[in-house]
């Protein structure tokens, strides 16, 4: 019984040592320990399981994971299989995706209504909308309504979603609003602006939605709330500006001075952490000179200052994947770059945005000419991230 997994052990030590992007040859076996190791209580036999699965030929890995996410008894191994699953980009994904809509388990759902929000397909509209009576996990439903967004044509759709911009849990509204910025839903402006005209936890998330969606009418509340609203709040209201097309160059030149203020200076953790998530989405939204800011300041970087800008950064390369890897492609300081993505990483709990970046920057490896910066980059980030 302990061959399989001690020869799985041995393949995945093999590769941890190269971390060879190159497909591996593995018996039935081998594989299927992987598979099972894919829940191991130790985050480096994970992560050593996961990459030998995914270099696992296709033909062999992809029915082996679908029968892992239907059968398997450890509902983690589950999840983890069905995220493993969806960066092999198999046709037969959608249908294992549409069945675990329902299944028990919300890790299942989550994976999938993000894998919905990122291929859309109108006739699953319903199911969403009727999800939205169900779902109250604290995980599943920010993933249902970042869903429901990339929908917001459809009319029963945006109806929906524009309600939940003001009602229902401060945490559940968050995510409605993020996304709300995300997907440009102009349906949701006027209730954007009665969220950002309020002092509280969700004015940042209003102010930066309202950048995001680039509707000028937000000027005049933004520009009042640069002169009242408390100077932990001045960084997104700066970053929303200057998505609005208005003195960008100032605005941005303000969150780098608070970003580097507060990193030099400890008890303005609020203040970075504000101003690190201007700057990502800034940089989520095509500028990447904001981006270069966050690696410039984050890579030598010691916590507690270091996180903030990592989670911005690590978001930026989630939502803006190609922008990422073009920055990369440029800097000489790669590797500590692909070090504080690390970090970012880690902390981040979007197994299916990650599994998807991982993809992304694997098929960047394989059309690449050998000697191209973008493998240079992809072999980088391979490496450093362990994938």
């Amino acid at each position: 019984m302990l061959a399989p997994f001690i020869a799985a052990l041995m393949l995945t030590a093999g590769q941890a040592a190269t971390q060879s992007p190159e497909p591996q040859t593995i018996g039935p076996e081998q594989l299927k320990a992987a598979i099972d190791r894919l829940g191991a209580f130790d985050a480096k036999e994970r992560t050593a399981s996961s990459r030998t699965v995914r270099r696992a030929p296709a033909a062999q890995a992809v029915p082996a994971l679908m029968r892992a996410v239907q059968q398997h008894p450890d509902q983690y191994v589950r999840f983890r299989a069905l995220v493993v699953l969806s960066g092999f980009n198999d046709p037969r994904t959608r249908d294992v995706m549409a069945r675990v809509l329902d299944d028990r388990n919300d890790r299942l759902r989550t994976v999938a209504y993000a894998y919905f929000e990122h291929s859309p397909e109108p006739s699953i509209v319903p199911r969403l909308l009727q999800a939205l009576d169900t779902e109250e996990g604290e995980f599943v439903r920010p993933a249902l309504t970042r869903a429901l967004a990339a929908y917001a044509q459809d009319p029963r759709v945006r109806e929906a979603f524009v309600k939940l911009v003001l009602s229902g849990q401060n945490l559940f509204r968050s995510a409605v609003i993020e996304a709300a910025g995300d997907y440009h839903v102009a349906a949701a402006f006027d209730s954007l602006m009665q969220v950002a005209k309020i002092d509280g936890p969700l004015q940042e998330d209003a102010v930066l939605a309202l950048g995001k969606l680039g509707d000028k009418r937000a000027l005049e509340v933004l520009a009042g709330l640069q002169r009242t609203a408390p100077r932990v709040r001045q960084p997104a209201i700066a970053a929303a500006i200057c998505l609005l097309g208005i003195n960008c160059g100032s605005h941005q030149g303000y969150l780098v001075e608070t970003l580097t203020f507060a990193v030099k200076n400890l008890g303005y953790q609020d203040l970075l952490r504000a101003a690190a998530r201007g700057l990502g989405a800034l940089a989520a939204a095509g500028h990447e000179d904001a981006a270069a800011v966050l690696i410039e300041t984050g890579a030598p970087a010691r916590d507690p200052a270091r996180a903030p800008i990592a989670l911005a950064l690590g978001t930026v390369a989630l939502r803006n994947t190609p922008l990422t890897l073009e920055l990369l492609d440029a800097r000489a300081d790669l590797h500590e770059a692909a070090l504080l993505l690390r970090d970012a990483f880690d902390m981040l709990e979007e197994d299916y945005d990650e599994e998807r970046f991982f993809a992304t920057v694997r098929r960047a490896y394989w059309t690449a000419p050998p000697t191209a910066p973008e493998r240079k980059v992809a072999d980088a980030l391979i490496q450093v991230l362990e994938f």
